[in-house]
């Protein structure tokens, strides 16, 4: 196969020839490779240099890309492991390449999974992560990452595959990016706590056409118990803006207290914050040494994380705006009246037109359409 260099972060390798004229040009390669997914393994590399795990497991290799980037610019050891024989000759060629000693495996990853255990272990498949997720916490010791692609299940666009996928029901709604985070985010749960062990989300975030988590595994009883607690629903009027939260995995259907439409659930799924305030402190303080391509986008983004309130959805003020009959005004306009209003509020991630508030909506449509 055609091969080309490529460069990200510290790292130099190389990737088969895609044909940059279709709409999508890693399809047409025999290994698959992201140039867009540049972010997201800057991030692993990022917070894998501050976790500094014993060992990492890049379960799904491909190019090696990832798993090649952690050994050399983490320093850690790193075993690469994938199915396909063309895969395995390509990162035994990046390898060597590079000077560096990592393991290569080829194997199932969920066999290799359920025979061994990592310190960390990485899941990047194409498409949904849905049938690893088992066997990758049984061999998961401390942390666990997850990249999933399948956004239209996960966001409610494909409904009855993102049921069968993740057990879940999601919905199509103006925070679909959100929910399909946290169905994705509960169905770990539900993974993970049949084994007696519970959850912390590290650097939870969602982006263009992938949602990304990383978690850390605490071993017990009562750590999967308490986990447990941050599973629920959010109740949605599919009629209007209203929405509640409902923790727990049988919650109370009610009707919506402003046009009486019954309220439809999506979940079970994640309530609450998505991240870790020490961790995403450490990474910004840690940004600033490293070598990274997306490095101004992913100081934002961790910013945005940072800063963003833990409520289980977001308003696109913009579709509200339409609701009301006015023009948008400024987002931070419309923020700062509901603050004034004494209401948090903030921007989030999910959305340039996004704003996470526990004000009631009345408050936030007051703050829309008034003067500014």
């Amino acid at each position: 196969m055609d091969l080309i260099e490529a460069t990200e972060g510290k790292t130099t390798f190389f990737v088969p020839a895609q044909d940059a004229s279709t709409q999508f040009p890693p399809g047409t390669a025999p290994i698959f490779f992201n140039r867009r997914m540049e972010l997201n393994r800057d991030a692993t590399i990022l917070l894998v240099s501050i976790l500094k795990p014993s060992d990492y497991l890049d379960a799904m290799g491909a190019s090696g890309v990832r798993g090649l980037r952690v050994a050399n610019e983490c320093n850690i050891p790193v075993t690469i492991n994938d199915r396909d024989s063309r895969g395995i000759d390509l990162i035994t060629h990046n390898a060597k390449q590079v000077n560096l000693s990592v393991e290569i495996v080829q194997r199932d990853a969920s066999a290799l999974l359920s025979e061994r255990s990592f310190d960390a272990v990485d899941l990047d498949p194409f498409g949904t992560p849905a049938m690893f997720v088992d066997a990758a916490v049984r061999g998961s010791r401390r942390f666990l990452f997850i990249t999933a692609t399948d956004t239209a299940p996960l966001c409610g666009a494909h409904l009855k595959a993102g049921k069968r996928r993740y057990f879940a029901q999601p919905m199509n709604t103006e925070y679909h990016g959100e929910v399909g985070l946290r169905i994705l985010l509960g169905f770990v749960v539900r993974e993970t706590v049949k084994y007696d062990r519970g959850i912390e989300p590290l650097f939870c975030f969602a982006r263009e056409h992938f949602v990304r988590l990383h978690l850390r595994l605490i071993h017990g009883a009562n750590a999967a118990d308490d986990t447990m607690k941050r599973i629920g629903y959010i109740l949605q009027c599919k009629k209007c803006q209203y929405r509640d939260e409902r923790q727990g995995m049988f919650p109370e259907m009610d009707s919506c207290p402003h046009c009486n439409e019954k309220l439809t659930p999506i979940g079970p799924l994640w309530l609450g914050s998505i991240q870790h305030e020490e961790t995403l402190v450490q990474m910004q303080e840690q940004l600033d040494t490293m070598e990274l391509g997306t490095k101004k986008d992913l100081s934002k983004l961790i910013d945005l994380c940072r800063k963003e309130l833990p409520t289980s959805s977001h308003y696109d003020y913009h579709r509200l705006t339409k609701i009301v009959g006015c023009s948008p005004p400024g987002i931070n306009a419309v923020i700062g009246h509901i603050i004034a209003s004494g209401y948090p509020a903030t921007r989030t991630h999910f959305s340039g037109y996004g704003i996470k508030t526990a004000a009631p909506l009345h408050v936030i449509f007051e703050a829309i359409s008034a003067r500014q």
